[in-house]
């Protein structure tokens, strides 16, 4: 199995330590478990912003005293910006750009192609199988369309076993067409990404199915009509 493109992912993000060292280090003395991956400053001074792995972020002051989580908000000219989610955003976009398109069931319309999304899928979920029937329409509309396993259930799961046994088979766009249809394909197994994609859609903020991570690295939660989601892609 392909790992490298994991570690390629979080190495690409840290970052020194500048101007935080005290914050990281008293944290790491009270939870030498826990790993902080950078240390950033925020707009708040002497406020800094702590990247975990697997992604959560923790804010603290500068001297290491103090320390709280949740979302860093800016009250803008004209709207509210969630500071916090376009670090994350920044991340994902990187992280998913290391994933090789060979370890994906891709989806390329017949014309030019505008865009892509990537999709956290599983084969049994509802709205996935929903989502699959908007592919076509996406592809005339210039959308590729690429999967990632990600089978809610969990590894060693049935649902598992199904979706490794579409990455496997000679033709998994097929498979996975047939499976979200509710049709049953041969069981097969063979060295594949199903478990790698799973861990990677923890560390992207993936909680359920489908997931969609735009090229900019947006993360768009549940089913969307194509219509809706070229308009979010802005295509």
């Amino acid at each position: 199995m392909k790992l490298g493109w994991l570690i390629v992912g979080v190495l690409a993000w840290q970052t020194a330590f500048a101007g935080g060292e005290r914050l990281v280090a008293r944290f790491s003395e009270l939870r030498p478990n826990i790993v902080v991956e950078s240390v950033a400053p925020t707009p708040v001074a002497g406020i800094y912003a702590l990247e975990l792995q697997g992604g959560d972020i923790l804010y603290g002051t500068e001297d290491g005293r103090y320390l709280f989580n949740g979302d860093l908000y800016e009250l803008g000219d004209t709207e509210i910006i969630n500071l916090a989610e376009n670090s994350r955003i920044q991340k994902r976009k990187t992280t998913m750009a290391n994933v090789p398109s060979s370890e994906l069931v891709i989806f390329t319309p017949e014309g030019d192609t505008k865009a892509f999304i990537n999709v956290f899928t599983d084969v049994d979920c509802t709205y996935c199988r929903k989502l699959h029937l908007e592919v076509p329409r996406l592809n005339e509309l210039g959308v590729e369309v690429r999967y990632l396993a990600y089978p809610r259930a969990g590894i060693g799961s049935r649902s598992y076993d199904k979706i490794v046994s579409a990455w496997c088979s000679d033709n998994p766009q097929l498979a996975i067409t047939q499976l979200k249809a509710g049709q049953s394909i041969p069981d097969a197994t063979c060295n594949n990404p199903v478990a790698a994609h799973f861990e990677l859609g923890g560390q992207v903020g993936v909680t359920g199915t489908p997931a969609i991570v735009l090229e900019d690295g947006r993360l768009l939660p549940g089913y969307l009509p194509a219509e809706e989601l070229v308009e979010r892609i802005g295509i």
